[in-house]
């Protein structure tokens, strides 16, 4: 008797798989980093690590295929500022002989999945047809400004 796979949602995409190597491959190499970057470009680079993953999920969580889309390209860019932070950690000398040219290659796989999987919801455009091709957005709150001037001290 054959088990069906459980569906686990955002967990089951190619791009979020490979963004969560991503991942692992940015806390490591933050972890290997001087003291003196713990702040600075550790710091940096496990977040726009982390930042493809979350926006992943949180896209796949939205119903309109313009919302989630958004997130999708949020983390496309977080996806290409971890592959800076990468080049940067070379540039100044923190990268292992040829580990820039594994690290530019997963970052590439990443964004080729990412990018294929936008272009699928994209065609999809899943809650079109109850909401429309306008991306949902909240009413902006309204601020009244009074400005109170001084009385003149003469």
């Amino acid at each position: 008797m054959t088990q069906e796979k459980e569906r686990r949602g955002f967990e089951d995409l190619e791009c979020y798989a490979l963004a969560l190597q991503v991942v692992k491959q940015a806390y490591g190499l933050a972890k290997r980093l001087p003291e003196i970057e713990k702040y600075n470009l550790a710091a940096q680079v496990r977040r726009s690590a982390a930042s493809v993953t979350l926006n992943i999920a949180e896209g796949y969580g939205r119903y309109h295929y313009l919302d989630s889309l958004r997130f999708y390209y949020i983390a496309r860019g977080s996806l290409t500022e971890t592959l800076s932070a990468f080049v940067t950690c070379e540039a100044v000398g923190y990268l292992v002989s040829n580990e820039l040219v594994l690290l530019r290659n997963l970052v590439h796989s990443a964004l080729r999945s990412l990018n294929g999987y936008i272009g699928y919801v994209r065609k999809q455009q899943r809650g079109q047809n109850e909401y429309g091709n306008q991306l949902l957005r909240e009413d902006q709150p309204l601020y009244h400004i009074t400005l109170e001037l001084p009385p003149d001290d003469e």
